[in-house]
Order: C-alpha cells, then structure tokens, then sequence
C-alpha cells in the first residue's frame, strides 16, 4: 500500500463543509491501495467544531502548531474575527471599524491568508518526513490556499514528487476576495501566487466544472473535476407533519434571495392553508441582513433559527424536511460555486428548491437526477407555481424526489475517481 500525503487546514474536531471531503475521501482510499497521512494543524483556530465527526481508523495523522492570528484578533473583537474567519463577513454598510480594519489587516498583511505562517515550518517538517517514508505523492487542499504554498515549496525542493493540488473553492475569484479591501499590490500577488501554484503541481482538482473553465484559461496543467459526495450515513427522521422547507448551511450578505422571500409572502397572504402549514428553516450561520430582509418580507412569525447543528443532526433535519433550500449568490463569478450540501441533499431524497446565478453549474446536476428544480433571481411567477404545486402535493401525501443517476456522486465512487490521478 503506497503512502500518500494529504495537507489539510480543516479536519476534526472542525465543523462545517470544508472538513468532510477529506475525511471521506481518506476513510475509503485504502480500499484502492492507498495509504493517507493527513498532516493537520495541532492548534487550529476552527470558526465551529463538530464532536460527531470520527476519522477512521486506518488513516494516519501527524501535526505541529501553528501560530493563528485569528486567536490574537478574537482578542480584540471576538464576534468578528469569527466571522471574518468563516467568509460571513458583514455588509460595508454595517462593518465597525474594528471589522473594516481586520478586513485591510487580513486582505493586505497575510497573503494568500491568515495560515500563511504555517508555511515555512511545515516544508522544513514535512521534506525529511516525505524521504523518510518514502511518500511519492502529495495533496494539498484549500481555502485556505496557503496550504498550496506548503505544496509548492516541498515541489521545488523534490521535483519528482507528484503534487495534487486541490481546490474545493477558487482563489482570486472566491466570493469574499473582493471584500477584503486589498491594495492593487496585494491583488498582484495574489494572482502571481495563484499562477505560480496552478503552474508547479502536477494534476489540479476543482469541484465544479466552471472553476474548471476558469483555469484552464490560466494554466496547461492537467484539471480534474471531483465534485463533493454524500457519505453512508445513516439517519432515521420522520418528514415534519408542517409543510417545512429548509435550508442548511450559511447564509452570507448576498446570498439573500429577496424574490423567495416575497413569493412565500405573497402565499401567506393568498392562501390561509399554506399560512397555517408553512414553516421556513434556517440552520447555520444567518447574516443579520438576511434574516431582516426575510422579516420585512412578512415572514418573521414563520422562520424558525435554528443556529450550527453537528453534522448527524444536520442530516437528520434534511430528511425531515418536506423541501431542501439550496442558494447562491447572484454573480458570474459564484456560476462555477456546487456547495457540499448539495449533494446531502440529493441523498436525502427531498425535493431540492435551488436558486443561483445563471448558467450555474447546480442546475445540470438538480436536472440530471431529477431531484427539483433550479430558478434565476428573475424567475418569480415560475418559482411561485413550483411551490404552489409542490405544496399541493404535500396536503395529498405525494411530495417526493424521484431522484436518479446519484450514485456517481456518493464518497467511494468519487474516491475511486480520485485514486485514479494518483500514479
């Protein structure tokens, strides 16, 4: 069984999505003749934490500390060095200044992030290890894409070493990139370093197809599309007796879709059995101006805020749900962005209610498994009739998913996928 090297900022005890591509990934890679040796932080600074997640057993760890600006900021502002650190960084509007100031100090002081410092030591660390135990290959997985950097530097110092470099989000089209107020001096860097890296590895991973489209405009390395999967979790729950649409996950700033908001709005008000059947879900982290905008919709009496669950109680809460609420933020730039829940959502076999960008990716995949339907921020009459339908067939008992063809996306096939780029 050949060793292979996975570097990696999020693992266990870390909560939310970053953390379990990776850990499945490494649960099913000896089954392929693999090895994985996950090298994590030992003193990580994690936005949220989730106790239900387990590694298996098989997979190997080693990790050495790392210094974490995030925990001095928390020092001088605990509520938004969190949030700055998690992406759910607040409208400029409402940023104080002690927020704005750690957006400057973040965007133009730590390049490509605030892990940057783990950098250096790491390649020191990890070279000697690599010869040691004879590792040919390596992985490196962000945001935070300094990570990358770990990879680069163990490249140049062993060119014949495979690197993998894989990218879960986009670098220098990330949706929060533009909010860190970075100088034209930090905006040049960050694309050289980006180049630097999408030129040095031997494979590129995206996990979407335009992600895909966007490097290949910027690089000749090989890319790889490996979306994210669902796992073999299995949780028993009872669809909610209310006609409950749910959404998991984070809510940013932008990712407010005010249309959604006045269609449920308007159904209240028209149509006093939906008023008294309707309930709307918001499990996660939920931007203040989010939540405003849903309760200036008219909509306050009927969201429930539900807050972070663990992973096991978030899937719960998805099979529970009569209808899953899948959103984007309404850019070009977020097309190429296939959330992690998604694919949970497929595996819950709910109806999937997405709305996005244009030309998202999202919308093949909901079509090709038949599992919902996906809208434009333009398309209100058409969202209005599709839950309208959908909720006629919840009073008859025959709201479903027919889902199919998902088996391409559960943790073991997409594995074998990945496997297979390793020499």
């Amino acid at each position: 069984m050949k060793n292979v090297l996975i570097i990696t900022y999020y693992w266990p005890p870390a909560g939310g999505p970053g953390v379990q591509r990776w850990l499945q990934f490494s649960k099913y890679m000896p089954e392929f003749g693999f090895q994985p040796i996950v090298y994590r932080p030992k003193n990580p600074s994690y936005p949220i934490k989730d106790a239900s997640l387990e590694v298996d057993q098989k997979v190997k760890e080693i990790e050495k500390s790392i210094f974490e600006p995030y925990a001095f900021a928390e020092l001088l502002s605990k509520s938004d060095s969190k949030t700055i650190s998690s992406g759910l960084i607040k409208s400029r509007k409402r940023q104080s200044w002690k927020e704005r100031l750690m957006l400057y100090i973040r965007g133009n002081f730590f390049i490509p992030d605030a892990r940057v410092f783990w950098v250096k030591p790491s390649v020191t660390y990890l070279k000697d290890y690599i010869l040691k135990h004879e590792i040919e290959t390596i992985i490196t997985t962000g945001p935070p894409h300094s990570l990358h950097l770990i990879g680069l530097g163990l490249k140049k110092d062993n060119p014949q070493l495979q690197w993998i470099a894989d990218f879960r989000d986009p670098w220098t089209t990330i949706g929060y990139h533009s909010e860190l107020k970075l100088t034209k001096t930090s905006k040049l860097k960050h694309l050289a370093l980006e180049k630097e890296v999408l030129d040095s590895a031997d494979q590129l991973i995206t996990t979407s197809f335009k992600t895909k489209e966007e490097f290949q405009q910027k690089t000749k390395t090989p890319i790889e599309v490996i979306t994210n999967g669902f796992g073999e979790l299995s949780v028993d729950a009872e669809l909610s007796e209310n006609f409950t649409i749910s959404h998991i996950g984070s809510l940013l700033n932008d990712r407010n879709p005010k249309i959604l908001w006045e269609v449920l709005a308007e159904l209240i008000e028209e149509n006093l059995v939906f008023k008294d059947f309707f309930e709307l879900k918001l499990i996660g982290k939920i931007s203040e101006s989010v939540l405003e905008s849903a309760h200036e919709a008219g909509l306050k009496n009927f969201v429930s805020v539900i807050g972070y669950l663990d992973h096991k109680d978030a899937v719960e809460s998805q099979r529970s749900s009569q209808m899953l609420l899948l959103i984007e933020i309404d850019k070009p730039e977020t097309q190429g962005i296939i959330p992690g829940k998604l694919f949970e959502y497929l595996a819950s076999k709910r109806p999937i209610l997405a709305i996005g960008p244009k030309n998202w990716d999202v919308a093949n995949i909901i079509s090709d498994t038949n599992s919902g339907e996906c809208f434009t921020y333009n398309e209100k009459t058409r969202l209005k009739s599709y839950i309208e339908k959908s909720f006629n067939a919840f009073l008859n008992g025959k709201l479903k998913a027919n889902t199919k063809n998902i088996e391409q996306y559960s943790r073991k096939n997409l594995t074998q996928q990945l496997t297979q780029l390793i020499k």
